[in-house]
């Protein structure tokens, strides 16, 4: 993994990029909890190791299962249905009728 941060870090100088090793993280996929690696290391910046991420709107965990995602779309949409009962309540019934202008 090391020879592989160097390749990259090596390569995104030549086309004048900027990896920034506080915003990298790394994640083990699987359980490793015999020998874990050597933690990395990114242009002298420790790399986070996380069990989770989200990436692209998408929460990714370590042991590749959902339940993560869907707890946190399943929390939004329940923050969203409420906030519209509320609209609802103050008589927002039909919001199409508003005049914006």
């Amino acid at each position: 993994m090391r020879s592989f941060v160097d390749e990259l870090v090596s390569q995104s100088t030549q086309t004048r990029m900027i990896v920034n090793g506080k915003k990298t993280k790394e994640m083990l996929i699987g359980s490793v909890t015999k020998n874990p690696p050597a933690s990395l290391l990114l242009n002298d910046t420790d790399v986070d190791r996380v069990s989770t991420l989200k990436l692209l709107g998408i929460h990714i965990c370590n042991d590749l299962k959902w339940t993560q995602h869907v707890d946190a779309i399943s929390s939004k949409i329940a923050s969203r249905l409420h906030f519209l009962r509320q609209l609802k309540r103050a008589g927002a019934d039909n919001i199409s009728r508003l005049d914006v202008n």
